[in-house]
């Protein structure tokens, strides 16, 4: 199989599902001839499919939104990218009061096939507009599908899955993960929503994360064997649907448990993780559920700052020794 890179198995998992399915179009912000994408992974689509299927949009997401909401709705599979996860809040009505809930409130009449791509995460010095990490607002809201890859296989895979399912999917990718590469089949290929990934087998303590900390947990991991300290590394790959059983096994098997990513700490995904296990696999639990997250505040535009903020290994490592 080619290695190549998150945004080239993304850009690749896009080409073919526009190749198998006319009604597949993408738009938003600089995604067209001019530009490809603020991270170039529609690059050169526009110049294949033309400006009918590849979309430049005004700078407006809650417009953006609304029009994949409609052309949905009405027999179309649009592809909306939202150029910075932080900006889903100028759409959050059209996402949350619309998108999420037609189906249900429509008793099953109509359904809203639209995937709406965004990135979150920081690292970039790109401020509090531009950095965030707000996972757990959707995860909070029933209707939508949550995608979290971390890893180029993964991208490819669940996009198409995405593409081709029947209700709205949030498609949540990392700003530091785009030039990771990783062998991934040129074939066509799905990978079924709401089973997660063991990436590192371990009988220790497990790692629970998401995006770009479980490149930083699979690092910590290596070093902690040195140490003889054996982790187990689960990647979700989706939160709605969230696979709870895979988690359990492991945390039944190492009896610990650190939830680990860059969300602030209230609220985030890391607290209904924790909540879950605690329900579920709470004697089988020889030390508390640790969570490793970024502090309360915004995330700062000071390089220095955002380091500080940003969950690094040597506290995801620490976390892992203080339940040792």
């Amino acid at each position: 199989m080619p290695e190549i890179t998150y945004r080239d198995a993304l850009k690749a998992g896009l080409r073919e599902e526009m190749l198998r399915d006319e009604r597949v179009f993408i738009m938003g912000e600089d995604v067209g001839l001019n530009w490809g994408g603020a991270f170039k992974v529609t690059k050169g689509l526009a110049e294949e499919f033309g400006e009918d299927r590849v979309r430049d949009t005004p700078i407006s997401e809650n417009t953006i939104a609304g029009a994949a909401v409609g052309a949905a709705i009405t027999g179309m599979k649009p592809v909306a990218e939202i150029m910075f996860g932080d900006l889903i809040t100028l759409a959050m009505d059209q996402v949350c009061n619309q998108a999420a809930k037609m189906r249900y409130m429509f008793g099953g009449q109509t359904s809203v096939p639209l995937v709406l791509r965004t990135v979150f995460g920081g690292g970039k010095n790109i401020a509090s507009h531009h950095s965030q990490s707000l996972e757990a607002w959707f995860m909070h809201t029933p209707g939508l599908k949550i995608v979290v890859p971390a890893f180029a296989y993964d991208a490819k895979g669940l996009i198409k899955t995405a593409i081709r399912d029947p209700d709205p999917v949030m498609f949540f990718e990392h700003k530091l993960v785009y030039d990771k590469k990783e062998e991934v089949p040129d074939e066509d290929y799905t990978i079924p929503f709401g089973q997660a990934r063991v990436r590192r087998e371990g009988a220790d303590v497990t790692v629970w994360g998401t995006l770009f900390m479980l490149h930083k947990a699979l690092e910590v991991a290596d070093e902690l064997q040195k140490e003889g300290i054996s982790v187990e590394i689960i990647d979700p790959r989706t939160l709605a649907p969230l696979d709870t059983k895979t988690l359990i096994e492991s945390v039944k098997k190492t009896g610990r448990l650190v939830l680990v990513t860059e969300e602030t700490k209230t609220g985030a995904t890391t607290a209904e993780i924790a909540a879950i296990v605690q329900e579920e696999a709470f004697d089988w639990l020889d030390a508390p559920i640790k969570r490793v997250n970024a502090p309360d505040t915004p995330v700062p535009f000071s390089p220095p700052l955002e380091e500080y903020f940003i969950p690094d290994n040597k506290r995801i490592a620490q976390a892992i020794r203080d339940i040792m």
